[in-house]
């Protein structure tokens, strides 16, 4: 019971070190990737250069896309445009997971040091760096907690019988990234979380990539949650989220164990081969449906029963 309770400590300080991030980095820069992405997503290719750069900015692709639901419930965007966004945000969540792959811990004190003291300035940008400096260090204190907290949790009655589970087949680790991810909100969490795994050896590359599959498919949860409601455009944004994910995912399943090989050429480290089998996979399923986003497009209205064309 105390493992499971320090585990859920370690999970909500990583959700807290990302919000905190998050808000120091939109206080800098959202305003202007606000405006500046409703300029330049007139094409697929643009949309998802838009999306990577906004996601990479506020490190989170579910914030990105609620700002985008946002935006074409307020009829700022409309929905074929939002194809690129999606394929954007798709890669540059990995930006996140590439960062948190480096072992950081003798700066955790610093970072956090540094950021409560920004905190007292008057000046917002200030402040805001503080918030960026506070988040990182709650990050990889969680990430090192994860690490340490690895064995133990897995030497228990339920972590033997969840690690057993999940090593029977890939799907049982697919499929609890899936549920994982939509309970806490955060693929980069779950990931994260599987990273530190790795490096304690308690299970193979293939189960990390797994969950890393399942995550993505997760994560669309927020997105959907945030279209009820929203108009029959940000539904459809939405939709093409969810497809989007589910697609390249399942897609992907089959090739787990290839990918697992090509990541091992790039890194001896096991947390670093998953946070570069994320950057691989989402680059290429993006960059396969890039050619085809007006008619995928057309597809999720066909599907999903708007009557509207797209141009």
């Amino acid at each position: 019971m105390l493992l499971l309770l320090v585990f859920i400590f370690f999970v909500l300080c990583f959700l807290l070190g990302m919000t905190w991030m998050r808000i120091g980095l939109f206080n800098l820069s959202g305003k202007k990737l606000e405006g500046w992405i409703k300029k330049v997503t007139h094409t697929p290719f643009k949309g998802m250069l838009a999306g990577i750069l906004m996601t990479g900015m506020l490190q989170s692709s579910s914030a990105v896309m609620i700002i985008t639901v946002g935006f074409v419930s307020a009829r700022l965007l409309m929905f074929p445009q939002t194809i690129g966004i999606v394929l954007g945000t798709n890669i540059g969540t990995t930006i996140t997971l590439e960062f948190i792959s480096f072992h950081f811990t003798n700066i955790i004190l610093p970072f956090f040091i540094t950021g409560s003291m920004c905190l007292f300035f008057k000046k917002a940008k200030i402040k805001s760096v503080g918030f960026i400096f506070i988040g990182f260090a709650c990050i990889f204190a969680a990430m090192e907690g994860f690490e340490r907290l690895a064995i133990p949790l897995t030497n228990s009655s339920v972590g033997k019988s969840i690690l057993l589970l999940l090593d029977r087949q890939l799907l049982y680790a697919f499929i609890f990234g899936i549920v994982l991810t939509a309970i806490i909100q955060s693929s980069t969490a779950v990931t994260g979380m599987a990273m530190s795994f790795l490096s304690a050896g308690i299970f193979p590359l293939e189960i990390g990539i797994a969950m890393m599959l399942g995550s993505n498919i997760g994560t669309c949860a927020t997105a959907f949650l945030a279209s009820v409601g929203a108009g029959e455009e940000a539904r459809l944004t939405a939709y093409a989220h969810v497809w989007l994910n589910i697609g390249g995912a399942i897609l992907c399943l089959p090739f787990i164990s290839q990918l697992a090989e090509i990541s091992s050429m790039l890194s001896q480290y096991p947390n670093v081969q998953l946070a570069h089998a994320s950057v691989l996979f989402n680059i290429a399923s993006s960059l396969l449906v890039l050619p085809f986003a007006v008619k995928f497009g057309h597809f999720i209205i066909w599907l999903h029963g708007k009557k509207t064309s797209i141009p």
